[in-house]
């Protein structure tokens, strides 16, 4: 099934959404803000309340999603699961493979995405939430139709809402467990760090500023300075000191056997769904 299609001009690409839910619209807003496409070169279809939050930023909303595929060379598909099939089966007509295709849909696989539209110019991309703010952790896998320069133009649409990585899909499940189901781990540690520093006197406002800043700090400095976490880590740690004294709490209740276990057990589950 194999085939290669036309090149895409990376300069006058137009971006079209089939669904026009909070992803859709993260990644739109990005790649307009940051530069990478013009809001005129983007479109989705919605006949909905939806149709307002694309609008305000400049992106053309049409009536049906066959108009989105026949003015779009790359086209995202950013839809729930269980609605992602029919989707596509319906424009298979219109889906050439002079159509970059995109699924960020979760746990739908290649192999299917590609018997339903036809072809296998299809790229696999495994967002998550932080995108809407910019500093989203994204991977990709290429489809074998999918070319190089097709890899190119959508590692740098991502690029506008994060970070992306390439990946083999056999790891996807694995990528879900870290980074896609991550932010929710983060969002406990930061509830929970703010309720320590409330049990500890702090007023509630301005324990979870503190708690929120202070991820957001160290996670600047593990992606920025080049150094293991660990020897970040160390260099807090003074000896007898309050740092190394909150540690030795932590390590007391296994709280790095917690994080691996939840990651393990997020990756499981997402097997066990793109499985059924």
């Amino acid at each position: 099934m194999s085939t290669t299609g036309p090149p895409i001009s990376a300069d006058t690409y137009k971006l079209g959404f089939i669904g026009a839910g909070k992803m859709a619209e993260s990644i739109a807003r990005g790649v307009v803000k940051s530069g990478v496409l013009p809001a005129s070169r983007i479109q989705t279809a919605h006949k909905g309340a939806r149709r307002a939050a694309f609008e305000s930023f400049g992106v053309d909303v049409a009536q049906h999603n066959n108009q989105v595929v026949e003015n779009c060379d790359v086209v995202i598909f950013s839809v729930k699961p269980q609605v992602v099939k029919d989707a596509i089966l319906q424009l298979r007509p219109v889906l050439s493979e002079k159509k970059l295709l995109v699924s960020v849909v979760a746990g739908v696989k290649l192999k299917d995405l590609q018997e339903w539209a036809g072809h296998d110019r299809f790229i696999r991309v495994m967002p998550n939430t932080p995108s809407a703010v910019g500093q989203g952790a994204s991977v990709m896998c290429l489809g074998a139709g999918a070319t190089q320069e097709d890899g190119e133009i959508i590692a740098k649409l991502f690029q506008g809402v994060g970070k992306i990585w390439k990946a083999d899909e056999k790891l996807f499940d694995a990528v879900t467990g870290l980074s896609g189901s991550g932010p929710a781990y983060i969002f406990l540690l930061i509830e929970a760090l703010a309720d320590g520093g409330v049990a500890a006197g702090l007023p509630r406002e301005l324990a979870l500023g503190l708690a929120s800043q202070t991820v957001v700090g160290a996670a600047s400095m593990a992606t920025q300075t080049g150094k293991h976490p660990g020897q970040l880590k160390d260099d807090v740690t003074s000896p007898g000191g309050t740092t190394i004294a909150g540690v030795h709490e932590l390590e007391k209740s296994g709280f790095r056997g917690i994080l691996m276990n939840a990651v393990v057990a997020a990756a499981k589950r997402s097997r066990e769904l793109s499985s059924n």
